[in-house]
């Protein structure tokens, strides 16, 4: 499955109404360890996007989500289930991290 691309006015719906929980990537174009963790999320998306939607939103285009989840540094990947965040990654880490995070998510 691919990654989604959510936006301000897309987010409420795909992500806070989703049915499945959601891993979502704020990110933006000029940021060097946002890109470096862009194949790792595409491919948490191939290997759970059956049962988790995971997407990405760019804070520079979408400011009013990324405040709303007071976003300061990025990238941060947020864990939503049922509307609520429910888990947080900051900065690039390794790969395990978050597969890990993801398993959680699933628990």
């Amino acid at each position: 499955m691919a990654v989604a691309e959510v936006t301000d006015q897309t987010f409420e719906a795909e992500i806070l109404k989703s049915d499945k929980p959601a891993v979502v990537d704020f990110w933006a174009e000029w940021c060097g360890p946002c890109r470096a963790i862009a194949p790792i999320i595409k491919d948490l998306a191939t290997r759970y996007g059956d049962r988790v939607q995971i997407a990405k939103l760019d804070v520079d285009a979408n400011p009013a989500v990324a405040g709303k989840f007071g976003i300061r540094a990025i990238p941060t990947v947020l864990a939503f289930r049922n509307g609520q965040v429910v888990g947080q990654l900051q900065g690039a880490r390794p790969r395990a991290d978050f597969e890990a995070f993801v398993e959680k998510l699933l628990a």
